[in-house]
């Protein structure tokens, strides 16, 4: 009866902590579902009956084994783990099979299952601190079940010294064994809540872009330039199916002989709350020169002269800051919205032009000042014979893009300069067209204003060492405990391991209002102080403290590193690793594994 008591006591307080975890949540994260609350409470208890009777089997077994109180308190910590473990498997199943369906991937239910196990680990590991009192009466006063006759009688009468030390080495190597494994679990397990920041910081990236999205769209979105070309109709003599004559309006495209454009592209970074968004201005000069010829199949007659128009094509009319006025041939047109066709781009402009057959095989000179905003992206469509496009920008890190790369370019932390050259013989078509049908997405080439690697990117790739920083933390810790026989319980490592985690919660919050690197500093310092303390108020030695706060600075300030890193991250990474490694096999054979004479001190 008492051990289905203290079986009891320990099931009932995991399921009332587990329960007011989920009551909070639901009250004050997500309130619809709090009128199943009840049930679900109910539910909870019922399906947890197998661990009530698990425990109950469970506790005699670890109460008559030889080993002292703390090996006993380990073993059944490692219950607990194993039972929460099942728990989170099963989970993990019946979430697979309910959506396996859907987009529900498995990733996801194996994060659901790992959450869920780490949750109930907790649970019972603050049920098992409650429950000090009753564990310590529970075991402390127990006989041990596996011993020898011998050790009987030497029970009854007298235990030489050596038989004595033997059992204390035994003892004390499998309380290292199992507190290593829970260590081990440990760090697992914490590994579960940085998969919840890791989903948070995706989430704020999206808020962020979502916020990016709607400044572009009220002010610009990105852009992409065709033209400017002349449309020129012209009449075809032809018969319909029963061979009377039909006449059919058809067209040309004349895009320029030659062709070049220069342009500056200013950008801008506007607050919204807490986001900032980049955006752009340009000033675009193009200027060249069109020849018009008519295939030798088509006659100056055929051609509806009147009806000729000048184009230019642009994504979106929201960033013309003024009004377009094209010069040519000596005159100026101002375009306005419409296209007398789609085939070069959906959107556009366009004016009627005054040419006659007179202007066949002349030059027809044109220059377009053109002053328009964007976000993001600045592309071009290279409609000409021969053109060279030059731009420079007070961006510092730009992104060329396309099939073409700038065949000259210059980057500084002041801007950058590029250079573009085509001629007839790189373009799939001539200057003049019947029909345009070439995709516009192989042809364009531009550059597109991005930060290299904004907050979230390197908040994500901080999170990817997060193994690293928890697993040697809690390594050091773990050492130096031995070294110092002063152990450390199941829930300061957990809570060790929580300050770790929240270090990313505070990465993400900061590096929101401040630059990354001063957010890093400040989470990294408040992280560091709050375990050195930690370390020192339970190894009472400043000295330990030190440890624990110079070893944090190093991984952290390695970290940094390799966030700032590109190109040789892996390299500088590896080498780091493999120092790392070096210096903790060194540091742990000064620890005494098997708890022999010579035991080592810090």
């Amino acid at each position: 009866m008492k051990t289905f008591v203290l079986a009891l006591r320990i099931w009932f307080l995991s399921n009332l902590v587990f329960d007011i975890g989920i009551l909070l949540y639901q009250l004050i994260f997500d309130t619809r579902w709090w009128v199943i609350i009840l049930p679900a409470i109910l539910a909870l208890f019922f399906g947890s009956i197998p661990v009530l009777i698990l425990l109950a089997i469970l506790l005699p077994f670890i109460r008559k084994m030889s080993g002292d109180y703390t090996n006993k308190i380990y073993l059944t910590i490692l219950a607990c783990g194993i039972c929460a473990s099942i728990y989170g498997f099963l989970w993990m199943l019946i979430n697979f099979s309910l959506t396996y369906h859907s987009d529900y991937n498995s990733q996801e239910a194996f994060k659901s299952g790992g959450a869920l196990a780490g949750v109930l680990f907790c649970t019972s590991l603050v049920s098992l601190l409650l429950s000090k009192n009753q564990l310590s009466i529970y075991f402390e006063y127990s006989k041990p079940l596996f011993i020898s006759n011998n050790q009987k009688q030497n029970m009854e009468t007298s235990i030489h010294s050596e038989e004595v030390l033997s059992n204390a080495r035994t003892n004390s190597s499998n309380k290292i064994l199992i507190k290593g494994t829970i260590t081990a679990a440990l760090i697992g397990i914490m590994m579960i809540p940085t998969i919840f920041i890791s989903d948070l910081v995706q989430e704020r990236q999206s808020r962020n872009e979502s916020v990016v999205k709607e400044v572009d769209s009220r002010w610009a979105m990105a852009q992409t330039l065709t033209g400017p070309y002349i449309f020129l109709p012209y009449k075809v003599q032809t018969t319909d199916g029963a061979g009377k004559p039909l006449v059919l309006v058809n067209h040309f495209l004349f895009i320029p002989e030659n062709k070049q454009v220069t342009g500056r592209i200013n950008h801008e970074l506007r607050e919204r709350s807490i986001y900032k968004v980049l955006l752009y201005r340009a000033s675009i000069n193009d200027q060249g020169s069109f020849v018009i010829n008519l295939p030798k199949d088509v006659v100056s007659d055929q051609v509806q002269w009147s009806g000729a128009q000048i184009c230019f094509g642009i994504s979106d009319f929201k960033g013309i800051e003024e009004k377009l006025i094209i010069h040519l041939n000596g005159s100026d047109h101002e375009l306005s919205p419409g296209l007398p066709i789609g085939d070069t781009s959906d959107k556009g402009l366009s004016a009627p032009i005054a040419i006659s057959a007179d202007d066949l095989g002349k030059p027809l000179n044109y220059q377009l000042n053109l002053r328009i905003k964007g976000s993001e992206m600045l592309h071009f469509i290279p409609l000409s014979g021969n053109s060279h496009y030059s731009l420079e920008s007070t961006w510092p890190s730009p992104s060329f893009d396309g099939n073409n790369l700038p065949s000259d370019r210059t980057i500084t932390k002041s801007g950058f300069t590029a250079v573009w050259n085509f001629n007839k013989a790189n373009l799939p078509f001539g200057t003049v067209l019947n029909d345009f049908k070439y995709d516009q997405s192989a042809l364009a080439f531009g550059v597109s204003m991005i930060e290299p690697a904004d907050q979230y990117a390197k908040t994500n790739r901080s999170i990817k060492y997060a193994i690293l920083i928890i697993g040697l933390t809690f390594s050091l810790f773990f050492i130096i405990e031995l070294m110092q026989r002063k152990p450390i319980h199941p829930v300061q490592y957990v809570l060790i391991g929580l300050a770790l985690v929240i270090f990313y919660s505070l990465l993400l919050a900061i590096s929101e209002f401040v630059a990354f690197d001063y957010a890093y500093l400040i989470a990294a310092v408040a992280t560091i102080a709050l375990i050195g303390l930690y370390a020192k108020s339970h190894f009472g030695s400043w000295r330990s403290s030190g440890i624990f706060s110079g070893v944090l600075t190093l991984l952290y300030g390695f970290i940094f590193v390799l966030i700032r890193l590109e190109d040789t991250a892996l390299l500088v990474g590896s080498i780091g690793l493999f120092i790392i490694l070096a210096l903790t096999m060194y540091a742990s054979k000064k620890v005494n594994w098997y708890a022999t004479p010579a035991a080592s001190t810090l």
